[in-house]
């Protein structure tokens, strides 16, 4: 089996509603997937697809956020959600899916990564709770992660704030 990771397009929209609808116990990673589309917020989406048969094992999604340090904006991304169907997990489907995503993200300027998860699963990529401490946001605390891209120029000790796009109000808090 060889998967091959490329940007979602439009002939992906039902396969990705499908495997969220299918990775999560509602709707909701669908909905918010939709709608960060529909709203222009959708900076990248890379899919994950069998070569063989073009099934769809993954997706990883990157939202547009307002950051600013010092009331400078910052480049800012989200990663959520990242999901891998069931016949693919513990393959290696979403590590190859977001370091692919982080290398386009740095690429194309992103300074700072942020995600909401599991420390211990997403610590292995270098994002960390501490290097979003400084940031005033609705989801702050031990699982709001940050990951600094480009070398880490971030403007360190100076409090920001850092907002997800509006279609993450809908999953609660945010």
């Amino acid at each position: 089996m060889t998967i091959a990771i490329r940007p979602a397009g439009a002939g992906d929209v039902a396969a990705v509603g499908a495997l969220l609808r299918d990775s999560f116990p509602a709707a909701d990673e669908a909905d918010l997937v939709r709608r960060l589309c529909v709203d222009g917020d959708m900076v990248l989406m890379l899919v994950a697809a069998e070569e063989a048969t073009g099934a769809l094992a993954g997706i990883a999604a990157f939202s547009r956020m307002v950051v600013e340090v010092g009331g400078q904006p910052l480049a800012a991304v989200a990663l959520a959600p990242v999901a891998v169907a069931p016949p693919y997990r513990r393959q290696g489907v979403a590590e190859a899916l977001i370091h692919a995503g982080l290398v386009q993200l740095e690429e194309a300027g992103v300074v700072l990564c942020f995600v909401l998860g599991e420390p211990a699963y997403y610590e292995r990529f270098g994002f960390h709770a501490d290097y979003a401490r400084n940031f005033a946001s609705p989801y702050a605390g031990d699982y709001l992660m940050a990951l600094p891209l480009q070398g880490g120029l971030i403007p360190c000790g100076e409090r920001g704030e850092a907002r997800h796009a509006a279609a993450f109000a809908a999953l609660g808090g945010g």
